[in-house]
């Protein structure tokens, strides 16, 4: 019986110390997405969640930062400047299409560069 509580109690630290091995595979990144308003931040983090692999995403009006928590193995950052372009907002890497940009609601168009 002792033997068999110690091969259990064995095991299950080996198990522990495995698990806490785990490589981080999540990338805080933040870039500037042009947008204006609360419709604008509603549409930019829709698109941001809509790509896999995103936990959390969080763009602010007044900074124009797109934040979010990425894991790396499931898309990459381009995945996700690809993403926000294509709902009509310039990223800092990747530009929306003219027309994208043009089904912008009125509000929401911005100075494009």
């Amino acid at each position: 019986m002792k033997n068999l509580i110690l091969i259990t109690m064995i095991a299950f630290l080996g198990f522990s110390a495995q698990a806490q091995t785990k490589k981080n595979k999540n990338l805080k990144y933040s870039t500037e997405v042009n947008g204006n308003c609360e419709q604008c931040k509603k549409r930019i983090e829709k698109a941001a969640y809509g790509v896999s692999g995103v936990k959390t995403a969080s763009w602010d009006i007044s900074s124009h930062q797109l934040t979010v928590i990425l894991n790396e193995e499931k898309a990459s950052t381009t995945d996700l400047n690809k993403a926000i372009a294509k709902v009509g907002h310039d990223t800092k890497e990747v530009k929306a299409t003219q027309t994208d940009y043009d089904n912008l609601h009125s509000c929401c168009k911005y100075e494009r560069e």
